[in-house]
């Protein structure tokens, strides 16, 4: 009986171990799962004022009044939300160069700009173009059509169509991840232009149009400006807009939308999306 009564107090102390460790694994994870659900809502709120920024963004570049009047032309303007700090930035998608439209030479200054030297430039400018005509003659200057591809050991063509994402133009003979990362923020689909306009241009952008980049960006920026009509305007509808909020508790989250406002088929909207990411800038 004795030792009946011990092995039964040792069944009883090892199920009350094990009792008291599924309790605790059971906290801890109830712990855990509630300090992961006030970051990620944290993360959601910071998010939400990043997208109000963009949203308020909107609201300012089409304010007709100069003192309170936002530029599409790249200037970083400050916000506060709810005691939150937002900061944005907007750009008119005809201040970069659109891949669609663009000539190999404007393609090839931009990269220029952007350090590039001049031959390896004048090849991918060209390649840029053969990948969007129909045709499969290269550019004069070079460039790549199928059989380029195809000693390259690539499994495909020229598309002999036009560039439907910016990211496409990764596929280019030549075109590198580093080349690409310092193009991407200056091109553009939605402008239907063959020239940017100087008006909203980035310094690169200016500087491939043959302009006097840091002169007229420093004329741009000047104080007083709002009152010439050549450089101040809401521009054309489409824009580039980067918002980054900042949470009180340090917490950060962004924001990079391409977007055309006015009528939206999606009901109740202001504005249609185009190109939407979170977190950092697209490279």
């Amino acid at each position: 009986m004795r030792r009946q009564r011990g092995a039964a107090l040792l069944i009883v102390l090892w199920l009350v171990a094990l009792l008291t460790a599924l309790v605790g694994a059971f906290a801890l994870t109830a712990r855990m799962e509630a300090l992961q659900g006030r970051v990620g809502s944290r993360g959601a709120v910071a998010q939400e004022i990043a997208r109000s920024g963009m949203e308020y963004a909107l609201v300012r570049v089409a304010d007709r009044n100069p003192e309170t009047h936002w530029q599409p032309n790249g200037r970083a303007y400050t916000w506060t939300f709810d005691g939150h700090d937002v900061q944005v930035r907007i750009i008119d998608e005809t201040g970069k160069v659109d891949l669609n439209q663009a000539d190999v030479s404007l393609l090839s200054r931009l990269m220029q700009a952007l350090g590039q030297p001049s031959d390896a430039s004048d090849l991918i400018a060209a390649a840029i173009v053969d990948w969007r005509d129909a045709d499969n003659l290269s550019q004069p200057v070079g460039g790549a059509e199928d059989g380029d591809y195809a000693a390259a050991g690539r499994d495909y063509g020229a598309k002999d169509a036009s560039f439907e994402t910016i990211a496409e133009v990764e596929q280019v003979l030549g075109m590198t991840p580093a080349l690409y990362a310092q193009l991407a923020p200056f091109l553009t689909l939605y402008s239907g232009r063959g020239q940017p306009d100087a008006t909203y241009a980035q310094g690169p952008v200016l500087a491939a149009m043959g302009m006097d980049a840091t002169a007229w960006l420093a004329q741009r920026n000047a104080t007083g400006v709002t009152g010439s009509n050549e450089l101040v305007g809401t521009g054309s509808g489409t824009y580039s807009i980067e918002s980054r909020a900042r949470l009180a508790d340090g917490r950060e989250a962004s924001l990079w939308t391409v977007v055309r406002a006015g009528a939206s088929p999606v009901p109740g909207s202001a504005y249609t999306l185009l190109r939407w990411e979170e977190g950092a800038a697209p490279q």
